[in-house]
Formats: structure tokens, C-alpha cells, sequence
């Protein structure tokens, strides 16, 4: 019996207590808030079970195992453990004396599925004309950044939209925790890793980055920049990566390019703020903005927007090519929303059929020129 294996099965033990949920695949998150209260979301909502760990030494001996899974450590002095589980959902974990309640356990469930732009479609998030926009703009190697807040969709959708990229190039993906699968081939994945209990070993989302540069990317996306990172993608993307893509915790298209520019300046090189700005300014071109709503539980593109550089008073420009517009309710109370066209064209109107792209305009004939 292998060594996965046999955790594997260590790891069903001791998290039998919510098994029937992690097998539950319309179950998206299971969230332990101590070992006696323990909730789920299902199609954007909360809801509280009547599921329990036997006892807080059961819930710490299930958290201790997923650590000896992943080979980290979680003790006092480091109380916060972020892994994976076998399946690849993503495992968060804090435990006293920083968890005041007792330890807390959250799983991001691993979506088996790959969603692809036209499931999105599919699912009213997007309609086909803003879904064939994102396709060309993809092609046509353009820097992307999806946005939205926690539990939006943002790696779902990063993953749909790099579905367009051609199957010929050669794509270096980079995350924190493995979740995104591209359905190309040619892929390579890299992931972070935290230190060891010496201090040793950390390899960090930078790290990787300047690696990814170095084994000829065609593209690198990056599952989400936290910190100075941001100054290496923004620059690669400057110089000659385009088409990269990433997604970043933001509410709004202009919240996503000022967080942007404040990691960029966490990057430990002494840059003036307006030169940050204009880089970030100068690097991304399309942010897809995704948002939950509070009302239902929905998950949306609320936006997708062209990022236009600065103004003359080095301030962000922006040209909102979709706005989703809320049109009422349903009887049982979903909101009903239109991805709607602003009549708005983007400044690189004229680069399909200069690319000889005419094959793929079929929806979108209205946003580009000849």
C-alpha cells in the first residue's frame, strides 16, 4: 500500500464527521467554527448542520493529520496551516491560541469539472457576446486580471477564460495552492512552498515568477498576486509576456488596479508611487470583475472593463465594455441580471481584423472596426 494511499484513508477517518459534505458535490465549502458548529455553503448560501467532531482533541487530531499530509507543521508557534487535501480542495486551518473559539477548520472544495467560457454562458453569468470578447481578447494577448471579493469564482473563471488561449503555446502556471487545470497540454505547474520547521526550503510566488521567466513561457498566469510579486508580473508584462492573466482581491475594476500598484510597492524596490501607477496602468488591459450578491447568494460578472492607461492627472482610465444591469427577482426570489453591451469600443477595436481574426467575430461585429 503506498504512503498516499495510506493517507488517504488516515484523512477519511478523521474527517468522517463531515464526510457526507465533502462528498457532496453541491457543496462548495465546508467551514468548522470549533469542533461543535460546523456550516456549509451550497449556490452562494450558509448553511448551519447538525454535524459535530466527537470533541476539540478529535477536531485538532484531524487538523494534525492533514498537516502530516502535506509534511508542515501546526503548533503554538505556528498556529495557521494552509494545505491541500489528496483531492486537491484547499485546507485552512487556525488553532488556539490565535483561534479563540477553538480550532477552525476551512475546505475549499476542489471543483472536479473545468468550466469553460460557454458554461458560464450556461449559467447566466455571462452572455455569449462578452464571452466571445474575452475569447479574442485572449488571442489577441492581452493582459487580463480577474477581480472580484473572497468566494466570487475568481479561479473558476481565470480558468475559463485561459480555455482560449491556443493550444500550441507553451504555459507556465503559478499558485500558492495548485486549483487552477488548464486544458492545454503544454502546461507547467509550479507551486509555493512554506518554510520548514529550521526556516528552511520557503520558495515563494516571486521566486517562482523570475523561475517561470526563464523556461520560455509563451504565457504565465498566476493563480493570484499578493504581495510584491506584483511588481515582476506587471514588469514581464511590459516587457514582452503579454497575455499573461491573474486574479486579485478587489470590489471594483479601479480597486483592482490601486491594489495592484500598492503590492507592486511592497516589493522591497525603492519606486516612486507614480511609477508603480504607470506601469500597472501600462500592463493590464482587461479587468473582468466578478461580484456575489449578498440578495441570493449569486455569483456574476458584474463587469468587464477596459483599463485605459492614465490621465493627465496620473489617474486610473477606465471604458466599461459590460455592466451587468439587476432587471428583478424571481418567485423564489434569484435575482434576475443581464450582461448588457455600454455601446462603449475598446481602443484596440481594430486589432481583430488587422489580426486576421474575422473568423472569430460572430456576436461581437458591433465592438470592433474595420
Amino acid at each position: 500500500m503506498s504512503r498516499e494511499t495510506i493517507f488517504e484513508a488516515s484523512l477519511a477517518y478523521f474527517l468522517s464527521p463531515i464526510g457526507e459534505l465533502l462528498d457532496d458535490d453541491s457543496v462548495t465549502e465546508v467551514m468548522v467554527n470549533g469542533y461543535d458548529e460546523i456550516y456549509f455553503e451550497r449556490s452562494g448560501r450558509l448553511f448551519e448542520t447538525e454535524l459535530r467532531f466527537a470533541s476539540e482533541d478529535a477536531l485538532r487530531s484531524a487538523v494534525n493529520n492533514v498537516a502530516q499530509y502535506v509534511g508542515r507543521e501546526i503548533d503554538q508557534d505556528r498556529p495557521i496551516l494552509d494545505a491541500r487535501l489528496p483531492d486537491g480542495s484547499r485546507v485552512h486551518a487556525v488553532i488556539p491560541p490565535s483561534a479563540r473559539r477553538g480550532t477552525y477548520l476551512t475546505i475549499r472544495k476542489f471543483k472536479r469539472d473545468t468550466f469553460r467560457l460557454e458554461d458560464f454562458v450556461k449559467l447566466g453569468s455571462l452572455n455569449e457576446e462578452a464571452a466571445e470578447f474575452l475569447r479574442i481578447a485572449v488571442k489577441l494577448r492581452k493582459n487580463i486580471v480577474v477581480a472580484g471579493g473572497t468566494g466570487t469564482g475568481k479561479t473558476t473563471m481565470l480558468n475559463a477564460v485561459s480555455t482560449a488561449v491556443p493550444e500550441e503555446e507553451r504555459i507556465v502556471v503559478i499558485e500558492d495552492s495548485s486549483e487552477l487545470r488548464l486544458q492545454q497540454k503544454h502546461c507547467l505547474y509550479l507551486e509555493s512552498q512554506t518554510a520548514d520547521v529550521y526556516g528552511q526550503g520557503e520558495v515563494t510566488i516571486r521566486d517562482l515568477f523570475k523561475a517561470s521567466l526563464r523556461m520560455r513561457p509563451d504565457r504565465v498566469i498566476v493563480g493570484e498576486v499578493r504581495s510584491g510579486e506584483a511588481l515582476d508580473m506587471v514588469q514581464s508584462m511590459i516587457s514582452g509576456h503579454s497575455g499573461s492573466m491573474t486574479t486579485v482581491h478587489a470590489t471594483t475594476p479601479a480597486d483592482a488596479m490601486v491594489r495592484l500598484e500598492t503590492l507592486s510597492l511592497m516589493s522591497g524596490v525603492d519606486l516612486p508611487v507614480v511609477v508603480a501607477r504607470s506601469q500597472v496602468a501600462s500592463a493590464i488591459n482587461v479587468v473582468v470583475q466578478l461580484t456575489r450578491y449578498v440578495e441570493d447568494g449569486s455569483r456574476k460578472v458584474s463587469r468587464i472593463t477596459e483599463a485605459c492607461g492614465l490621465d493627465g492627472n496620473d489617474r486610473f482610465v477606465f471604458r466599461d465594455l459590460y455592466r451587468t444591469r439587476l432587471k428583478g427577482r424571481t418567485d423564489d426570489g434569484r435575482l434576475i441580471a443581464s450582461l448588457e453591451a455600454t455601446g462603449e469600443k475598446p481602443t484596440f477595436a481594430r486589432e481583430p481584423y488587422e489580426s486576421g481574426m474575422e473568423s472569430d467575430v460572430e456576436h461581437t461585429t458591433g465592438l470592433w472596426e474595420r
